[in-house]
């Protein structure tokens, strides 16, 4: 038995080691992400909190009962934002799929009444800590795993063209290549459109002007093609239904 130890305790260091690497390694891959957001102080469903993900410069909001669904990469982070609450980062577990619900907490900013003296910072108790956000690996970077094999290269090399044809990992690489199109294309498109300029066309204060293009961009009414002009025409036309919708004067 003991000549066997040395071999047992390198099998379990190494199953350990491997564990260890799995635990922190997440290929990105696109999910649709469905949570219920609740207060932290009595589990009562938050409504209408602003969903955004800053990677796009997009998002949703949540319904009359704290829930929303957003498509997004499993590894990213997605601010949420409301009223009387802290702002909130929710952190993807590693191994949510996109099949069941989860729920996260927003803790409820507390107003005092009168003179309150504070001193020093209390810590700020992170809810959603999943570990640290992983970076999108080089690989997935490049243009390769996007091109579709042509007929020749299919003939030359068939083991690679049923690669690309009927494997899950080549057809999430695409996947996440037309994520990674899709920023390119916000990133010029927010030169055009962002809070800034929806404050200055609609007149709303920051909280509001939040509020309406997490409402604005559910409504699909741009394209990323949109000129100034027509940005500009398009929430104007939309705000008077903004403001009713959300009682705002």
């Amino acid at each position: 038995m003991h000549k066997y130890l040395p071999l047992i305790i390198f099998v379990f260091a190494f199953l350990a080691g491997k564990a260890q690497d799995e635990k922190y390694t997440v290929d990105p891959k696109l999910i649709n992400l469905k949570a219920k957001i609740l207060s932290s102080a009595d589990s009562s469903a938050i409504p209408y909190a602003n969903i955004f993900l800053t990677r796009v410069h997009s998002g949703t909001i949540t319904n009359g009962e704290g829930y929303f669904s957003f498509e997004l990469l499993n590894t990213d982070s997605v601010e949420v934002t409301s009223l009387g609450f802290e702002t909130t980062i929710l952190k993807i577990p590693p191994s949510y799929a996109g099949y069941e619900v989860l729920t996260y907490y927003m803790r409820p900013i507390l107003y005092n009444v009168g003179e309150v003296m504070v001193e020093g910072q209390a810590k700020k108790i992170d809810y959603f800590e999943h570990g640290e956000p992983i970076d999108i690996r080089t690989e997935l970077r490049g243009d390769a795993f996007n091109e579709k094999p042509t007929v020749f290269k299919a003939v030359k090399s068939p083991l690679s063209y049923l690669q690309y044809k009927f494997s899950k990992r080549e057809k999430s690489k695409r996947e996440v290549r037309v994520a990674m199109v899709q920023d390119e294309k916000w990133e010029t498109f927010s030169e055009r459109y962002n809070k800034k300029i929806i404050i200055d066309i609609t007149g709303l204060n920051e909280a509001y002007a939040d509020t309406f293009i997490m409402w604005f961009n559910t409504q699909n009414r741009l394209t990323f093609a949109a000129t100034a002009y027509q940005i500009r025409a398009s929430v104007l036309e939309s705000l008077p239904l903004f403001k009713q919708t959300y009682e705002v004067k």
